[in-house]
């Protein structure tokens, strides 16, 4: 196996981890009656759970063995709104580095395919570290008005939504 089909096996469980913790992070700001940032944070739990489905697609289409693998437990518990977005933004940057090894060996094994299929992510990663890094900047300049950050996110549009046309093919079709 090469390690370009290693790092994107060990990508997929990255990215199912990552919708998980953004699916305990929305119900944290859900049980804290904040409704724009749990939307918020649900959409980018499905986000994440349609980046390993395009990856798990782009295997089968390859003819790459896929295994559907577990995750270990994800963080629940936070003190204020900067904590899980804080945990983002550390988590959207491990994943800006992940996917620019993918690229990396890509290209170190000769494989246009991998690292045409890659470039869809480093672009999707500057619009992730971009957008939760100016939404923990709103969040430290709120305190604790909780509701000035509330206010911000329903008043603003965040990343893309995962709606981007020149996405991979998820498997299954995108949520």
């Amino acid at each position: 196996m090469s390690t370009f089909t290693e790092l994107l096996a060990t990508q997929v469980r990255n990215e199912f981890a990552a919708s998980q913790q953004y699916a305990a992070v929305a119900v944290w700001f859900d049980s804290q009656d904040l409704p724009q940032l749990a939307r918020y944070f649900y959409r980018q739990s499905l986000e994440e759970r349609n980046h390993a489905m395009m990856m798990v697609q782009y295997m089968l289409d390859r003819d790459l063995q896929v295994t559907i693998p577990g995750i270990d437990p994800v963080r629940n518990s936070f003190t204020s709104p900067t904590d899980p977005i804080s945990l983002a933004l550390a988590q959207e940057k491990q994943v800006t580095a992940d996917i620019k090894a993918l690229f990396e060996a890509a290209r170190a094994e000769g494989d246009p395919l991998g690292e045409q299929f890659m470039l869809w992510f480093l672009k999707e990663q500057v619009e992730e570290v971009s957008s939760m890094t100016t939404l923990l900047n709103i969040a430290e300049r709120a305190g604790e008005n909780w509701f000035d950050l509330e206010n911000y996110v329903a008043r603003e549009s965040i990343g893309d939504g995962g709606q981007d046309a020149s996405a991979p093919p998820a498997a299954g079709g995108a949520l």
